[in-house]
């Protein structure tokens, strides 16, 4: 999985590299006239281990390769930085995946602290629907007790008042 991953930032890379190498200006620009060439001085890197002189080049031929391999080298060493810096912000990457996960733990218990507290509201709220039906029962059976309903005298179609019982039937 950490292959196809390397794959691709090496060859972004390269094709960085080869748009910086595109967008250098040419080598032979023109000079102004007041132009100083800037002084030469010894390589400040040694010839590299992998590579040697054959027998029989040119010096000029043997100042030129020097060159360029100090470049490729210099550039090769960019790169090696290029890789601890990616390293380093894979260890970024891991010790953010690793908060990440512990903040998903820290939500999944306050999801969890929640749907307690749902539950707690949700039987306060039941109980106390039932305890309200409870007393609009008993309110409405001492209503019944303490005053009861009218009766109707058909014969002088008057109303009168029931005595009131003493709860015993």
């Amino acid at each position: 999985m950490v292959q196809p991953t390397i794959g691709r930032v090496l060859t972004e890379m390269e094709r960085e590299i080869e748009a910086e190498v595109r967008n250098r200006p040419p080598v032979h620009e023109p000079r102004p006239a007041n132009y100083v060439p800037p002084r030469v001085n010894a390589p400040a890197m040694a010839m590299p281990d992998y590579v040697e002189h054959r027998e029989g080049a040119t010096e000029i031929g043997k100042l030129s390769a020097e060159a360029v391999v100090r470049e490729y080298e210099a550039a090769s060493k960019e790169i090696e930085e290029m890789g601890t810096e990616l390293i380093d912000l894979v260890r970024q990457c891991e010790a953010m995946t690793r908060d990440a996960l512990a903040v998903t733990e820290e939500l999944k218990e306050t999801a969890g602290r929640y749907r307690e507290e749902a539950k707690r509201v949700f039987l306060h709220i039941e109980n106390c629907s039932l305890v309200t039906a409870e007393v609009r029962k008993t309110c409405t059976e001492l209503r019944e007790k303490i005053a009861p309903p009218a009766k109707i005298d058909t014969k002088a179609k008057k109303v009168k008042p029931e005595p009131p019982s003493d709860g015993v039937s």
